[in-house]
This record gives structure tokens, sequence and C-alpha cells, in this order.
């Protein structure tokens, strides 16, 4: 149910120059999805009656992620006052002026925060009726940090930020994590009196605890023991080191599911990927996008899906694959490049050194090895042998090749689109076939054999093939 008396303000404004990227630092992505995404996806799970994103640099890439990723999303631009109290300021007065309640403060650089902590740290301002509450967590070194002032009954008095702080208040190791729960009116009056007398030339959204706690009303920090649940990503070492801790989870979530994955340190599944029970997933392996794979698949090694379905009891060893099908008990690779448009039906396979794109597969048909096939459709029972072509390009245009079920194609035949092989037909070795085959014909291109008998002793005499050629007939003019 819709919480009324709840809003959300997710703050993405940030510049991240840290990053040093042409991609907004929010929209950097973990486990296939934009940081600013797990921020929303969790926001979206406290079912809150308003949910704000505030943004300013690169606002139209942003806002366009936003629009995809939460369309009921309210979007609120920073001005040229620096500073997230200037940001979540902005953002309240976007609210209905008739709201009463709270608003829980996030950041759009925070990916990990679950909804169970959001959700505990909302119920814990409401129990104590408090005015701000604010999530703290203890870390081995605060550095850059706003330190949790506490007083001697260890109530909380202020926040102060790394750069303002004094060698006293530096030794403090509880830190703010920047996620807020204010009651709206009150945040409404300390805003309007913040100011940027400080040493970044900001409005500083914690100085807000300060003057709440002055003011008389009831302030406190609610600690959470898993401080990696809080922390920022500014750089790509903080982004890499969220993944690894993100793709450690998910791994382990499929593992208590009933997946096998064999080395999880080597395996990296993005938050999409659905996996049934009995899979297995081999070192050096990549689940990416929307990929599916069913029951007693085995994926990998050293494989990449992306956005793949994989069948039951299916086999995908050292494959590439986007936006592919692959039926149940079906066989691809090793060395396969399956394209997009790529459907291989149930039992078919796909083997050694195979590209296939835009092409259609049947039943147990088979495409073995050294072969490519492009804008083509082969039909069930079919065999390419060794080296097949499907030419699907004039120069100018894509043209199909249909192939029809049970034809046996020769080793190292070129079909030349568009053109159609009827069922049950055969192609014989290093055909190139340009002309329709009928259904049960066999399509060759005849060309006369010539052997010209003692070439090898008169035009490379001495060399180590003549030598062999006199070696295997007893003289130098048998060969003639």
């Amino acid at each position: 149910m819709t919480d009324s008396s709840l809003a959300i303000v997710v703050l993405a404004a940030g510049q991240g120059t840290r990053m040093k990227s042409a991609t907004p630092k929010v929209l950097h992505e973990l486990a296939g999805v934009p940081l600013l995404g797990h921020v929303l996806n969790t926001a979206r799970a406290l079912d809150a009656a308003h949910l704000l994103v505030v943004v300013r640099h690169e606002r139209e890439q942003v806002a366009s992620a936003v629009a995809a990723l939460a369309e009921s999303a309210v979007l609120v631009e920073q001005d040229e006052v620096p500073g997230t109290g200037r940001a979540v300021e902005l953002a309240v007065d976007a609210l209905p002026a008739d709201f009463v309640g709270d608003v829980l403060i996030l950041s759009g650089d925070v990916p990990l925060l679950d909804a169970a902590t959001l959700h505990e740290l909302v119920a814990e301002h409401r129990r104590a009726d408090a005015s701000g509450t604010l999530l703290s967590t203890v870390v081995a070194d605060p550095s850059g940090y706003g330190r949790i002032v506490r007083g001697g009954e260890g109530q909380l008095v202020r926040i102060v930020e790394h750069k303002d702080a004094s060698p006293v208040e530096r030794a403090i190791d509880e830190i703010n994590s920047g996620v807020y729960v204010f009651g709206v009116n009150a945040l409404r009056d300390k805003l309007a009196h913040l100011t940027t007398a400080n040493s970044q030339g900001e409005k500083y959204l914690p100085d807000v605890i300060a003057a709440l706690h002055d003011a008389g009303m009831d302030v406190s920090a609610v600690p959470t023991p898993d401080s990696w649940k809080v922390e920022g990503i500014n750089d790509r070492a903080q982004l890499s080191e969220a993944a690894a801790r993100l793709n450690a989870l998910i791994v382990r979530g499929w593992q208590l599911a009933g997946v096998t994955v064999q080395d999880p340190a080597t395996t990296w599944i993005d938050l999409a990927v659905k996996l049934e029970a009995d899979v297995t997933v081999l070192p050096n392996t990549q689940l990416k996008g929307a990929t599916v794979v069913a029951a007693g698949a085995v994926v990998g090694p050293d494989t990449t899906l992306v956005d793949t379905e994989v069948g039951a009891g299916a086999t995908v060893r050292r494959t590439d694959a986007t936006l592919a099908v692959i039926g149940a008990q079906a066989s691809v690779g090793p060395f396969s490049f399956l394209r997009p448009g790529t459907e291989i039906g149930a039992d078919g396979k796909v083997g050694a050194f195979v590209e296939t794109k835009n092409a259609r597969i049947g039943d147990r048909a088979k495409v073995p090895h050294l072969s490519y096939i492009g804008d083509a459709e082969i039909g069930p029972d079919a065999n390419i042998g060794a080296g097949g072509i499907t030419a699907n390009y004039d120069g100018v245009d894509k043209h199909r090749t249909v192939i029809g079920a049970g034809v046996k194609a020769g080793a190292h035949n070129v079909f030349v689109a568009p053109v159609r092989i009827g069922a049950g037909a055969y192609t014989g070795a290093g055909a190139t076939i340009r002309n329709d085959v009928p259904p049960g014909a066999l399509a060759l291109n005849v060309t006369p054999q010539r052997n010209l008998g003692g070439w090898v002793h008169t035009n490379r005499p001495g060399s180590a093939a003549d030598l062999a050629a006199q070696e295997a007939t007893g003289s130098a003019e048998a060969q003639v």
C-alpha cells in the first residue's frame, strides 16, 4: 500500500568529476543497472506517495534515464546555488502544498542500500517522533566523510564535514551516510535559514540537523552495522569494488536457489538474469541483460550471453551470444558467435568456429564447424558441411537463404542468396549454389580435373616435394 505520509527525494545533480567520464556518474552501471536505477528501484519498494529526483549536470541524459527507470518520478532542476541543502530545498518546494509527513533523502550514487534498512530507518524516526533522523555507520577510515558528533549522553548534536572538522572531531569514526528522514515542516523551516558560510561555499544539508538540535527538537542518528550498504560511488575504483560485492551477493543468491556456480570469482550475473534450478555455470562466464537459462542447461566455461534464452538441458561452451534463442537440448560451441536474431531449435547444433546472424536453425539441424550462416533459414534435420557460407550480401542489399528439411550440404559450400534448397536435397563438396535446388535433387558444380604429370620435377627440381615424388615413384622419369 502507498505510504501517503512519505516522500522520497533522490539527489542526482552532482557532476561526478572523479569518475572522469563522459557518462554521468549516476548512469554508470552495476550488474546491468545504472547506479541511479538501483536507488530508484529501492525507493519504489517503499511505496512512497511522492518520488522526486533532483538533477542538474548532464540534465538531459539523467532525466531521460529517470523517465525510463521510474515514470512516476518528478524531476526537480537545481539552480546555480550549490549544495545538497539547496537541492533538497528545491525538492521540498516541489511537493504538494498540502503534503504532511516525512521526507526521506537518498543519494543517487549509493546503489547498495536496501529497502529493508530504509524501512527500519523510517520506522525508527516515527517511533521516536523525531524531527530529523539520519543513518550512520562506523568505518575504519573516516577520511572525507562528515563526522557524527554526539553529546555526553550519546545524543546526536550535529554533523561536521571533514574539511570543517577539528583534529578531535576528525578522530571520530562514526560517519554520516547522507541518508536522512525529516518531518517536512521542520525541514522546510530550517532549509530556509541555511547559508553558504563554510569552506565549500555550499548549502549543507547536514546543517539542518544542527539547526533542529539547537532549536530543541529531537534528532537522532541510527547506526547500521553494514557500512558497505551506504558506500557512495565517486570513482571507477569504488565502482568496481561495489560491482564485485553486488555480484557476490547475486551469485550466492542463485547458489542458494539451486544453481551450481563452479567458480563464483569468475562468474558475473546481472540482476535481470533468470536461472532455473539445476543450471550449471562454469568458470569465466558472464550472463548479462535479460538472459534466461532453463533447468539442466550447462553454460560455460568462457562464455558471454547477453539477452539470450537457453533451453532446458542445452549446452553452451566458449560462446559469445547476443539476442539469441537456444532450444532445449541444443549444443553450441566451442568458439561459436551467435549474433542477434539467431534461433537454434531443440536438439540443434552450432559447433566450433561458427558465426550466425538473423538465422533460424531448425530442430535437430546441425552446423557443426567453420561456417557463416547469416540471414538464413535451415530446416529440421538438415546438416551443413564444414566451411558452409550463406553469401547474404550483394554489395547493396541483404538477401535470405532457405535450406529445407533434411538437406545434406557438402563441405565448403557457398549459397549465393537469394536461393532456396528444397527438402531432402544434397549439394556436392565445394559447390557454389547460385540457383534454387529442387527437393531431392543433387546439386553439383562439375569441373573436370586435370593432372599434369611431372609438373613438380619440371618446375621445382630438387625441392623437397620433388625428392618425395621421386622416392614414391622410383625415379624422376616416372613422374613424367
